[in-house]
């Protein structure tokens, strides 16, 4: 009775320490820590020790106090490696999902390059079960797009990826904001091209990289007007509005005019002289402000180019160079810069 009695108190007193979160006696003591695993939140029975410990290669839930065993063959939330074949990649996940697919890559997919004579011999196929896999396959293909959504979604990622000319990223950014529309139904009855390069456009220019709309409509094949008119529409619904400026410009006219990369220092010089005076380029194109930078800098550096050069590059005219010229030569005159033109 008194063991008994001896042992009860040493429990209580041991579940007072740890409720109170007193350190225990003697060396190299600590202040117990809360050691809890799913399923297990409460004091261990035995020695009330909150202090639970998970070992995933046995499976077991154990107390890190008494070492009493609570549960077993718990389930490995982790990753599989095992490997069944004979090669030293052990990962069993596949590919992340992506936008720039009508199924987000979910879909189990048969590869055409399985069912090729080379590859038939190798796997051990006969021409019998080629010609029932390639039929196979063209039935798996037919089914994902049965749906016209599905077929639209697969027609217009396919312009993304071939015709946007952006990187992953922003192709991603594209194919999520296309889907956000079909699904609001925004594309039936409108051209699914016009679509495409509007979202194409917009998504470019929140990204800091605009391309021009006379660019984009020949890469897409749709007229000018349409495609104004989707992105107006489209920017309103999202609130994408977004003013360009000159500098958003600067270097991709510099590359495409094969000018050496130092003219972009004279040229960003220019643009911080004349972009507090809002007054002057304001409602003007911000490819022309560009163009008519780009040329002066070009020619006081000794890398002339030709207004129709530029203008080529820029997507405008001749006229709105020239005007433009005039405009930035008459305020660099008035501050005192030195006009070589």
């Amino acid at each position: 009775m008194e063991h008994d009695e001896i042992s009860r108190r040493q429990t209580e007193q041991k579940k007072s320490m740890s409720r109170n979160n007193i350190p225990r006696k003697g060396l190299d003591s600590s202040r117990p820590h809360r050691g809890v695993v799913d399923g297990h939140t409460k004091p261990c029975e035995e020695c009330g020790v909150l202090d639970w410990r998970i070992d995933n290669s046995r499976g077991e839930v154990s107390c890190g106090g008494c070492g009493l065993v609570v549960e077993e063959n718990v389930i490995d939330p982790g990753i599989d490696w095992t490997n069944h074949e004979n090669s030293t990649d052990r990962s069993r996940i596949g590919a992340p999902t992506t936008h720039t697919l009508a199924d987000k890559g979910l879909n189990t997919t048969i590869s055409h390059s399985d069912l090729t004579s080379g590859a038939a011999a190798k796997l051990g196929r006969s021409a019998k079960a080629r010609r029932d896999w390639r039929r196979r396959r063209v039935m798996d293909e037919r089914s994902k797009t049965r749906a016209s959504r599905a077929r639209n979604l697969v027609k217009a990622n396919q312009m993304v990826r071939d015709k946007s000319g952006l990187p992953k990223s922003m192709q991603e950014e594209v194919c999520r904001l296309y889907r956000i529309l079909s699904h609001q139904g925004f594309v039936t009855g409108r051209s699914i091209a016009g679509v495409t390069a509007a979202c194409t456009y917009l998504v470019a220019r929140k990204e800091g990289v605009p391309r021009q709309i006379p660019e984009i409509a020949e890469t897409f094949q749709v007229d000018e007007k349409e495609l104004s008119r989707m992105i107006r529409h489209i920017s309103r619904k999202f609130n994408m509005h977004k003013i360009s400026s000159p500098s958003d410009y600067f270097s991709r006219f510099i590359s495409d005019l094969k000018l050496p990369p130092n003219i972009s220092l004279q040229v960003d010089h220019l643009w911080k002289v004349l972009q507090p005076r809002a007054d002057l380029w304001q409602g003007k194109k911000p490819m022309g402000v560009a163009a008519a930078l780009i040329y002066k800098a070009a020619a006081e550096s000794g890398h002339k180019r030709t207004q129709a050069e530029i203008c080529a590059v820029a997507k405008v005219s001749e006229v709105t160079l020239r005007q433009l010229n005039r405009i930035i030569a008459g305020l660099f005159k008035s501050l005192g810069e030195a006009d070589k033109n």
